[in-house]
Protein backbone atom coordinates (compact mmCIF):
# COMPACT_ATOMS: atom_id res chain seq x y z
CA UNK A 1 0.00 0.00 0.00
CA UNK A 2 1.17 3.20 -0.89
CA UNK A 3 1.99 5.77 1.93
CA UNK A 4 2.36 9.04 -0.73
CA UNK A 5 -1.92 8.68 -1.55
CA UNK A 6 -1.92 11.58 0.54
CA UNK A 7 -0.71 14.22 -2.28
CA UNK A 8 -2.90 13.63 -4.69
CA UNK A 9 -5.60 14.70 -2.25
CA UNK A 10 -3.52 17.83 -0.95
CA UNK A 11 -3.00 18.53 -4.33
CA UNK A 12 -6.74 18.51 -5.15
CA UNK A 13 -7.04 21.08 -2.39
CA UNK A 14 -4.65 23.38 -3.23
CA UNK A 15 -5.56 23.55 -7.05
CA UNK A 16 -9.33 24.15 -4.98
CA UNK A 17 -7.95 26.81 -2.74
CA UNK A 18 -6.07 28.63 -6.35
CA UNK A 19 -9.52 28.49 -8.18
CA UNK A 20 -11.23 30.13 -5.25
CA UNK A 21 -8.96 33.04 -5.00
CA UNK A 22 -8.64 33.84 -8.48
CA UNK A 23 -12.56 33.82 -8.59
CA UNK A 24 -12.70 36.26 -5.73
CA UNK A 25 -10.04 38.66 -6.50
CA UNK A 26 -11.88 38.75 -10.28
CA UNK A 27 -15.40 39.95 -8.37
CA UNK A 28 -13.79 42.24 -6.55
CA UNK A 29 -11.67 44.39 -9.14
CA UNK A 30 -14.05 43.49 -12.34
CA UNK A 31 -16.41 46.65 -12.04
CA UNK A 32 -14.41 49.00 -9.47
CA UNK A 33 -11.53 49.47 -11.98
CA UNK A 34 -13.78 50.85 -14.19
CA UNK A 35 -15.48 53.15 -11.94
CA UNK A 36 -12.49 54.23 -10.63
CA UNK A 37 -10.90 55.35 -13.96
CA UNK A 38 -14.14 57.52 -14.70
CA UNK A 39 -14.11 58.73 -11.00
CA UNK A 40 -10.35 60.00 -11.38
CA UNK A 41 -10.89 61.12 -14.86
CA UNK A 42 -13.86 63.44 -13.58
CA UNK A 43 -11.78 64.41 -10.50
CA UNK A 44 -8.54 65.40 -12.66
CA UNK A 45 -10.46 67.07 -15.51
CA UNK A 46 -13.18 68.94 -13.69
CA UNK A 47 -10.40 69.86 -10.93
CA UNK A 48 -9.46 74.14 -12.21
CA UNK A 49 -14.02 74.25 -11.67
CA UNK A 50 -12.74 74.61 -7.65
CA UNK A 51 -12.85 72.29 -4.98
CA UNK A 52 -15.06 69.44 -5.46
CA UNK A 53 -15.81 69.52 -1.23
CA UNK A 54 -19.00 71.89 -2.09
CA UNK A 55 -19.42 75.92 -2.01
CA UNK A 56 -18.15 78.47 -4.82
CA UNK A 57 -15.13 79.00 -6.39
CA UNK A 58 -13.24 81.96 -6.45
CA UNK A 59 -14.82 83.02 -9.47
CA UNK A 60 -18.52 82.65 -7.57
CA UNK A 61 -19.27 79.30 -9.24
CA UNK A 62 -21.26 76.66 -7.12
CA UNK A 63 -19.94 73.22 -7.05
CA UNK A 64 -21.15 69.83 -5.98
CA UNK A 65 -19.60 67.07 -4.03
CA UNK A 66 -18.05 64.36 -5.38
CA UNK A 67 -16.81 61.88 -3.57
CA UNK A 68 -14.89 58.19 -4.52
CA UNK A 69 -16.42 55.16 -3.71
CA UNK A 70 -14.58 53.82 -0.69
CA UNK A 71 -13.72 50.51 -2.51
CA UNK A 72 -12.14 52.36 -5.46
CA UNK A 73 -8.72 51.89 -6.17
CA UNK A 74 -5.92 55.02 -6.50
CA UNK A 75 -4.89 55.45 -10.26
CA UNK A 76 -1.16 56.05 -11.32
CA UNK A 77 -0.51 60.40 -11.50
CA UNK A 78 -1.49 61.23 -15.25
CA UNK A 79 -0.50 64.54 -17.20
CA UNK A 80 -2.93 67.21 -17.80
CA UNK A 81 -3.11 66.61 -20.87
CA UNK A 82 -4.34 62.70 -20.64
CA UNK A 83 -6.67 64.07 -17.66
CA UNK A 84 -8.15 66.30 -19.67
CA UNK A 85 -8.96 63.98 -22.22
CA UNK A 86 -10.02 60.80 -20.15
CA UNK A 87 -12.48 63.64 -18.43
CA UNK A 88 -14.05 64.40 -21.77
CA UNK A 89 -14.23 61.05 -22.89
CA UNK A 90 -15.87 60.20 -19.87
CA UNK A 91 -18.60 62.87 -19.26
CA UNK A 92 -18.48 63.57 -23.68
CA UNK A 93 -18.54 67.03 -22.66
CA UNK A 94 -15.04 69.67 -22.60
CA UNK A 95 -16.19 71.24 -19.51
CA UNK A 96 -13.18 73.36 -19.10
CA UNK A 97 -13.60 74.58 -22.28
CA UNK A 98 -17.67 75.14 -22.05
CA UNK A 99 -17.16 77.02 -18.61
CA UNK A 100 -14.56 78.95 -19.79
CA UNK A 101 -17.17 80.22 -23.07
CA UNK A 102 -19.77 80.65 -20.61
CA UNK A 103 -17.77 82.72 -18.17
CA UNK A 104 -17.01 85.13 -21.01
CA UNK A 105 -20.67 84.90 -22.09
CA UNK A 106 -22.38 85.62 -18.37
CA UNK A 107 -19.70 86.75 -15.76
CA UNK A 108 -21.66 89.16 -14.30
CA UNK A 109 -24.43 87.02 -13.36
CA UNK A 110 -21.92 84.26 -12.06
CA UNK A 111 -20.57 86.92 -9.60
CA UNK A 112 -23.64 87.75 -8.07
CA UNK A 113 -25.17 84.84 -8.02
CA UNK A 114 -27.74 84.77 -10.10
CA UNK A 115 -26.61 81.73 -12.01
CA UNK A 116 -24.53 79.18 -11.08
CA UNK A 117 -22.54 76.15 -12.52
CA UNK A 118 -21.93 72.50 -11.22
CA UNK A 119 -20.99 68.95 -12.38
CA UNK A 120 -23.42 66.35 -11.30
CA UNK A 121 -23.07 62.51 -12.73
CA UNK A 122 -25.96 63.33 -15.24
CA UNK A 123 -23.83 66.31 -16.46
CA UNK A 124 -22.90 70.11 -16.61
CA UNK A 125 -25.84 71.99 -15.21
CA UNK A 126 -26.48 75.67 -15.52
CA UNK A 127 -28.94 76.69 -13.22
CA UNK A 128 -31.01 80.17 -13.39
CA UNK A 129 -31.77 81.16 -9.65
CA UNK A 130 -35.07 83.04 -9.37
CA UNK A 131 -33.54 86.49 -8.04
CA UNK A 132 -32.36 86.21 -11.58
CA UNK A 133 -34.83 85.32 -13.49
CA UNK A 134 -38.85 85.27 -12.26
CA UNK A 135 -40.73 87.20 -9.61
CA UNK A 136 -41.46 85.24 -6.16
CA UNK A 137 -44.62 82.66 -7.01
CA UNK A 138 -44.59 83.47 -11.10
CA UNK A 139 -43.85 81.60 -14.45
CA UNK A 140 -43.14 85.27 -16.43
CA UNK A 141 -39.92 86.30 -16.98
CA UNK A 142 -38.22 89.57 -15.70
CA UNK A 143 -37.33 92.43 -17.32
CA UNK A 144 -33.86 91.33 -18.77
CA UNK A 145 -33.90 87.58 -17.76
CA UNK A 146 -34.52 86.98 -21.59
CA UNK A 147 -31.29 88.44 -22.60
CA UNK A 148 -29.30 86.40 -20.00
CA UNK A 149 -30.71 83.06 -21.33
CA UNK A 150 -30.02 84.07 -25.02
CA UNK A 151 -26.44 84.63 -24.01
CA UNK A 152 -26.23 80.80 -22.32
CA UNK A 153 -28.14 79.64 -25.46
CA UNK A 154 -25.36 81.39 -28.02
CA UNK A 155 -22.82 78.83 -26.53
CA UNK A 156 -24.71 75.91 -26.21
CA UNK A 157 -25.74 76.34 -29.48
CA UNK A 158 -22.50 76.22 -30.89
CA UNK A 159 -21.80 72.44 -29.81
CA UNK A 160 -24.77 71.30 -30.56
CA UNK A 161 -25.80 69.76 -26.74
CA UNK A 162 -28.37 68.20 -26.09
CA UNK A 163 -30.07 69.95 -22.87
CA UNK A 164 -32.84 69.06 -20.24
CA UNK A 165 -34.35 72.23 -18.71
CA UNK A 166 -35.70 71.31 -15.47
CA UNK A 167 -37.87 73.48 -13.06
CA UNK A 168 -37.49 73.27 -9.32
CA UNK A 169 -38.44 74.87 -6.38
CA UNK A 170 -38.37 75.12 -2.44
CA UNK A 171 -40.58 73.15 -0.10
CA UNK A 172 -43.49 76.42 0.82
CA UNK A 173 -46.61 75.15 -0.16
CA UNK A 174 -48.50 77.05 -3.17
CA UNK A 175 -51.78 77.59 -3.98
CA UNK A 176 -52.86 80.36 -6.47
CA UNK A 177 -55.17 81.06 -9.28
CA UNK A 178 -52.82 80.33 -11.68
CA UNK A 179 -50.66 77.48 -10.10
CA UNK A 180 -52.28 74.83 -7.86
CA UNK A 181 -48.73 73.45 -7.16
CA UNK A 182 -45.28 73.44 -6.87
CA UNK A 183 -45.50 70.81 -9.63
CA UNK A 184 -47.70 73.25 -11.99
CA UNK A 185 -44.97 76.15 -11.12
CA UNK A 186 -41.64 74.67 -11.27
CA UNK A 187 -43.09 72.99 -14.83
CA UNK A 188 -44.11 76.54 -15.97
CA UNK A 189 -40.49 78.29 -15.57
CA UNK A 190 -38.89 75.68 -17.41
CA UNK A 191 -41.43 75.59 -20.28
CA UNK A 192 -41.03 79.63 -20.17
CA UNK A 193 -36.86 79.41 -20.19
CA UNK A 194 -37.59 76.16 -23.45
CA UNK A 195 -39.68 78.57 -25.34
CA UNK A 196 -37.20 81.28 -24.88
CA UNK A 197 -34.36 78.65 -26.40
CA UNK A 198 -36.54 77.23 -29.11
CA UNK A 199 -38.50 80.43 -30.61
CA UNK A 200 -35.69 82.87 -30.05
CA UNK A 201 -32.51 81.11 -29.35
CA UNK A 202 -32.82 78.77 -32.27
CA UNK A 203 -31.57 76.07 -30.28
CA UNK A 204 -32.90 72.60 -32.03
CA UNK A 205 -35.73 71.24 -30.32
CA UNK A 206 -35.13 67.68 -31.02
CA UNK A 207 -32.42 67.97 -28.94
CA UNK A 208 -34.15 69.62 -25.70
CA UNK A 209 -36.59 67.92 -23.45
CA UNK A 210 -38.26 69.37 -20.05
CA UNK A 211 -39.11 68.06 -16.41
CA UNK A 212 -40.97 69.73 -13.59
CA UNK A 213 -39.61 68.38 -10.39
CA UNK A 214 -41.52 70.66 -7.82
CA UNK A 215 -39.75 70.80 -4.16
CA UNK A 216 -38.06 66.94 -4.45
CA UNK A 217 -34.70 67.74 -5.72
CA UNK A 218 -33.34 70.18 -3.67
CA UNK A 219 -29.86 70.94 -3.89
CA UNK A 220 -29.77 72.96 -0.30
CA UNK A 221 -31.80 73.13 3.06
CA UNK A 222 -34.94 73.73 2.80
CA UNK A 223 -35.25 75.08 6.81
CA UNK A 224 -33.07 78.12 5.72
CA UNK A 225 -34.14 81.26 3.89
CA UNK A 226 -30.68 80.85 2.12
CA UNK A 227 -31.06 77.24 1.03
CA UNK A 228 -34.72 77.69 -0.43
CA UNK A 229 -33.80 80.36 -2.45
CA UNK A 230 -30.81 78.13 -3.92
CA UNK A 231 -33.58 75.84 -4.71
CA UNK A 232 -35.90 77.66 -6.50
CA UNK A 233 -34.23 77.45 -9.50
CA UNK A 234 -34.11 76.22 -13.59
CA UNK A 235 -31.53 74.14 -14.23
CA UNK A 236 -30.24 73.61 -18.39
CA UNK A 237 -28.16 70.11 -17.62
CA UNK A 238 -26.29 69.61 -20.49
CA UNK A 239 -26.66 65.89 -20.99
CA UNK A 240 -23.59 63.76 -22.49
CA UNK A 241 -24.44 61.39 -25.60
CA UNK A 242 -26.53 62.22 -28.50
CA UNK A 243 -29.55 61.51 -28.45
CA UNK A 244 -30.93 59.25 -30.96
CA UNK A 245 -32.97 60.80 -34.14
CA UNK A 246 -36.71 58.66 -34.06
CA UNK A 247 -37.89 61.35 -36.70
CA UNK A 248 -39.83 59.63 -39.78
CA UNK A 249 -37.99 61.04 -42.66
Amino acid sequence: MSHDRWMVSYADFITVLFAFFVVLFATLNQDNHAISRVSQAIHNGFQDLGSFSGGESERGVAHVNLQRDAITYALPIQSAKTQKSDATEATGVDIAELRRQLELAIGKELRNGEVTMRVTPEGFVISLKELGFFNSGQAVLRPGAAEKIERIAKVLSEHGFNLRVEGHSDNQPIHTAQFRSNWELSTARAMAVLLLLVDHSGLDPSHISLAGYGEERPIADNTTAEGRKMNRRVDLVVVAGVLPDHRVP
